[in-house]
C-alpha cells in the first residue's frame, strides 16, 4: 500500500509511525508555553500512548495521523490529523474508501516552528487534499474556546464559526472545556483557497 504524504515548499506531512515518537517528544519539549489549552504529551511514555491510540484509530479508518516535518531537512516539528467521517447514506451498502467529511485536528507545532508559515502551509495541503482529492463535503475544526491563538489561526483560514459546544471535551488543564466549532464547506473552498495560497507564498 502506498505511503500517504503531502509535500509543500516549507513542510511535508507523512503518516505517523512509532519510529517518530522520540522526535515528536523532543519537538514538544522545546517549550510548553503555548500548550496551555492543547493536548500535547509531555514525555516519551505519554507520546507513545498517544501514538498507539492514533494508530489504532487509523486501523479502524477513523483517523489519519500525520507527522509534520521541515521539507528541506526532514526534521520533525509536530503533528496533525485527519479525523474521518463516513456518512450512512441510504443507498450505500458498505463503508466508502474515502471520507464524506473530515475534521482537521490534533495539531501542534514545536515552539520554534510556530509563526513560521508551517501551520498555514500544512493546512493548505490538507484542505486541498480533502476538497480536491477526497472531494469531501465539509472540513471541520474545533478548539478550546479559551485558546485565542488557535481560534485566530482557524479564522485566518476563512473558516466560519458554527457555534460553541458547551462541556464538549476534557481540557488539557483537567477542566471540562467548551469548544469552538468552525467549518469550511466544499463550495466555499475555491473562493478561500487563493487567499490562503497567497499568504503561504509571501
Amino acid at each position: 500500500m502506498a505511503v500517504f504524504a503531502l509535500s509543500g515548499k516549507i513542510v511535508e506531512l507523512t503518516e505517523l509511525c512509532l519510529d517518530d515518537v522520540a522526535a515528536l517528544t523532543a519537538a514538544a519539549a522545546e517549550s510548553r508555553i503555548s500548550y496551555t489549552h492543547a493536548h500535547v504529551p509531555r514525555d516519551i511514555e505519554g507520546m507513545r500512548r498517544w501514538a498507539d491510540q492514533a494508530l489504532a484509530a487509523a486501523t479502524a479508518n477513523r483517523q489519519l495521523p500525520l507527522v509534520i516535518r521541515w521539507s528541506d531537512s526532514g526534521t520533525v516539528i509536530g503533528t496533525t490529523s485527519f479525523h474521518l467521517e463516513q456518512w450512512p447514506w441510504p443507498h450505500r451498502a458498505s463503508a466508502p474508501e474515502i471520507p464524506d467529511a473530515v475534521e482537521i485536528g490534533s495539531t501542534w507545532l514545536a515552539y520554534s516552528a510556530q509563526r513560521t508559515g508551517a501551520n498555514r502551509e500544512a493546512k493548505l495541503l490538507m484542505l486541498d487534499h480533502a476538497f480536491i482529492t477526497w472531494r469531501v463535503h465539509r472540513v471541520r475544526f474545533r478548539t478550546d474556546v479559551r485558546n485565542v491563538r488557535s481560534r485566530q489561526a482557524i479564522e485566518r483560514l476563512g473558516a466560519t464559526l458554527d457555534g460553541i459546544l458547551r462541556a464538549d471535551f476534557a481540557g488539557a488543564d483537567a477542566t471540562i472545556r467548551d469548544s469552538a466549532y468552525y467549518s469550511i464547506l466544499a463550495p466555499e473552498w475555491p473562493t478561500l483557497r487563493p487567499h490562503l495560497l497567497t499568504a503561504t507564498t509571501r
